[in-house]
């Protein structure tokens, strides 16, 4: 049993500063959970005091059925890996794999035996005599995971482990910490800044902001029905369009217009008590369709929008579009290169449309 309960922990510096605010959730036994969110938001600090590394200001954690709040870090059957390895230098892949161990006194062919199984499984059996130095850091990173897996651990925390590596190196470490997930079936508590991570590689995320939990959920939950505006625009790349205007009616039909364009709202009637006043609504750039190609009858209402800025990325087309008051990102099919300073006519799908409370920012 291996559940972790984060229940309504607050954490304040000596210097009055919370990082974290009444955090609160559930990683349930064998559950792969990622808190996400910018640098600086309290979700790092959350991982230390799961792990002991930092004392709780306010709450309770517990890891299976024991309360931790005031067990040392070596005690809480969990093992961490960390942004940068934290190899030791002078020891060899093999008597860093060994070294916690060694420490707690395991017979010499058990370590041997555990070593190699580990090493196997994360595909580093040449590696074993060679030194932190000798490795890419890709090897290094699968030799940290590989410490932490020697120990068997009642749960794996993981602090930015891929933020050093590059672009490619990162898709291809997701996968394999995945894989492993799988294979060892173990609860996984994961911090990283990186929304893409959390997306692809979560079974649930924890998205925080100025240390409290914005929302927590299944990472397509939050990218189709975000809790907020911040986690709207957090979750997603490009960030989700963003248009402040006004709810207004037209022979029993709610629009959203803003100067630049009015758009009938399919499904309104949650915005009714919202007719005449300001609201923001949401659309995300792959809801944004060139109208010259994509007939789209459910809105045929066409916009005019000047093409600034093309992004070619091999699959598709990244544009940066103008209205007379608005800015627009747009994700388009390559079937013709957008002509850029030319108007072009879109449409917008208003199925995926979200609007959002100007005051709260919540989502209406």
């Amino acid at each position: 049993m291996a559940k972790v309960i984060v229940k309504k922990i607050d954490k304040v510096f000596e210097n009055g500063f919370q990082a974290v605010k009444q955090a609160d959730f559930v990683a349930e036994d064998k559950e792969f959970v990622i808190l996400v969110g910018p640098s600086g938001c309290g979700k790092t600090t959350t991982l230390r005091m799961i792990a002991g590394l930092e004392t709780i200001t306010n709450g309770e954690i517990f890891i299976g059925d024991r309360k931790v709040n005031d067990v040392l870090p070596k005690d809480r059957d969990i093992a961490m890996v960390f942004q940068n390895y934290a190899l030791y230098p002078h020891m060899t892949v093999y008597d860093n794999m060994a070294f916690a161990l060694k420490l707690r006194k395991f017979p010499k062919e058990e370590i041997d035996k555990i070593v190699k199984e580990s090493a196997k499984l994360l595909e580093i059996e040449e590696l074993l005599d060679r030194k932190p130095k000798q490795l890419s850091g890709g090897q290094r990173q699968r030799v940290a995971l590989g410490r932490a897996i020697v120990r068997k651990p009642k749960v794996f925390l993981f602090d930015e482990p891929l933020s050093n590596l590059d672009a490619k190196l990162r898709v291809q470490m997701r996968a394999e910490i995945i894989k492993l997930h799988k294979k060892l079936d173990t609860t996984i508590i994961y911090v990283t800044h990186d929304q893409v991570e959390a997306m692809t590689m979560a079974d649930k995320m924890v998205v925080m902001e100025d240390g409290i939990i914005q929302q927590i959920a299944g990472p397509l939950e939050i990218y189709n029905n975000p809790r907020n505006l911040f986690v709207a625009g957090f979750v997603g790349s490009p960030a989700i369009n963003r248009f402040q205007g006004k709810i207004i009616e037209e022979k029993g039909d709610l629009y959203f217009a803003n100067g630049d364009f009015k758009v009938k709202i399919l499904d309104a009637a949650h915005l009714k008590k919202y007719i005449g006043k300001e609201v923001i609504m949401g659309i995300r750039p792959e809801d944004i369709y060139d109208s010259a190609f994509d007939q789209m009858a459910e809105f045929p209402q066409k916009i005019e929008a000047l093409c600034e800025v093309v992004e070619p990325t091999g699959n598709e087309f990244i544009v940066f579009l103008a209205t007379e008051n608005s800015k627009l990102t747009a994700r388009f099919d390559p079937k013709k290169y957008p002509e850029i300073d030319a108007k072009m006519k879109i449409t917008l799908d208003m199925k995926k449309a979200h609007f959002f409370d100007t005051e709260t920012e919540g989502k209406i």
